[in-house]
């Protein structure tokens, strides 16, 4: 059987050394390549992220409570949950390239309907379908961005491509921000549509077409779910950054409420936090082309540390924003880790594993947003959310600390000599 998509031969001839891809009839930088994923998950942050900044304008203007509002948060991290591993398993033998083009419009065409929901209920519902794409999008991304670049930068071209997703934690998120306070909170959605689209155009005429495997099938993908370091890598991504979103859900109005910010302030202190999740991302990926595992230990002991910090610094501006700071750039650290970690663990199912990861990611954004409004409501306060992602964080610690120890077991178990039957 012919393979079902050919590879657009690199000018070295070899994916692995080449720097350039051919698509079409051009030569195109594997960086520009690279770039013209991370739009797409600029996209995908900013329509995510963006939803924390104007939760107060959505709540007021939905008539719900700030709380209630951010169940809309908990429906979009459902999405991705239900979305990314449906995608992954029925697109197992499509282009990738048109795979990814079918998600970003799905994602444009979600927002375009979040932006017009007439009521709570159908907002929360255009949500769930905006999250749909998203993990999936990011899953296959990493596996095209993996394909394009040697080995020993593979972490780095996945940091690369999940740049996006928080380079819009610096721009998208804080310009929507401002957007959607000077304009109404559906101007914030209507820019997603925008972006989108110039993703669709980046993707077309800058990513290659990506050799899929003649064997892939969905079988294929889901023999990634047989293996028990998967499960245990996505459940340290569940839960340890299940404290990360427990904080950030309720940024707004922790900030407004606390801190005593302006409303003119939040943006500010969301673009440091994406400055944060910039670098973070950035140095982690040079971390995970050093050690995984490693990076997977400090991450969230030092994130464990600085949500511990925060709610005491909350209670003052600059306090406030430098651990904000902090936070994101801990917590930042660990996600390229992740997608390598999943990378070296899964197998034959490399998309279903690395497209999980973000349905993990966004568990972790439904528990956390959960959590967070649990204790907000029972009368906590908005600093409580940090101490349940101490508690979190200290969780995925733990589960790490299982995965390890299952890991080395099974090697002394291989590396143990075989017995052989003794000759009568």
């Amino acid at each position: 059987m012919p393979t079902r998509q050919l590879a657009a031969a690199p000018r070295a001839g070899s994916a692995s050394t080449a720097r350039t891809n051919r698509v079409g009839h051009r030569d195109v930088p594997v960086w520009v390549s690279l770039l013209a994923l991370a739009l797409g998950g600029f996209a995908i942050g900013t329509t995510e992220f963006a939803s924390m900044g104007v939760l107060p304008e959505i709540a007021g203007d939905l008539h719900v409570s700030i709380p209630t509002a951010g169940h809309a948060i908990t429906a979009y991290a459902l999405g991705v949950v239900v979305g990314a591993p449906t995608f992954a398993i029925l697109g197992a033998r499509l282009p990738r390239k048109a795979l990814l083009l079918a998600l970003m419009a799905a994602l444009t065409v979600a927002n375009l309907a979040s932006s017009m929901a007439p009521t709570y209920g159908t907002f929360v519902l255009a949500r769930f379908a905006s999250g749909f794409p998203h993990g999936a999008y990011f899953g296959i991304g990493a596996v095209v961005a993996s394909s394009l670049v040697p080995r020993e930068r593979r972490a780095r071209a996945v940091a690369m491509t999940m740049m996006g997703l928080t380079v819009a934690n610096v721009v998208g998120v804080p310009l929507t921000t401002l957007l959607g306070q000077a304009a109404g909170w559906r101007s914030t959605y209507l820019t997603v549509v925008v972006i989108g689209l110039m993703t669709l155009v980046a993707v077309q005429l800058f990513v290659p077409r990506v050799v899929v495997h003649e064997d892939a099938s969905p079988r294929q993908e889901l023999s990634a779910l047989q293996r028990p370091q998967v499960w245990l890598t996505l459940l340290v991504g569940a839960v340890g950054f299940g404290g990360f979103f427990a904080v950030y859900s309720y940024i707004a109005p922790t900030l407004t409420e606390v801190s005593g910010f302006a409303e003119g302030g939040v943006p500010i202190a969301l673009a440091l936090f994406g400055v944060g999740m910039t670098l973070g991302t950035m140095v982690g990926g040079r971390l995970a082309d050093w050690s995984v595992l490693r990076t997977l230990v400090i991450a969230p002991m030092a994130t464990l540390v600085v949500q511990l910090v925060f709610t005491v610094t909350a209670h003052a501006v600059v306090p406030a924003a430098v651990t904000l700071l902090v936070l994101a750039f801990t917590a930042s650290l660990s996600l390229p880790a992740i997608t390598a970690r999943l990378l070296d663990v899964s197998g034959d199912g490399k998309a279903l594993a690395s497209t999980l990861n973000h349905s993990a990611l966004n568990v972790a954004n439904a528990l956390g947003a959960w959590l967070g409004g649990v204790v907000i409501a029972a009368g906590f306060g908005y600093t409580a959310p940090a101490f349940v992602g101490a508690v979190l964080s200290a969780a995925g610690l733990v589960v790490l600390a299982v995965s390890i120890g299952l890991e080395r077991r099974d090697r002394r178990r291989a590396a143990e000599p075989v017995e052989q039957p003794q000759a009568a």
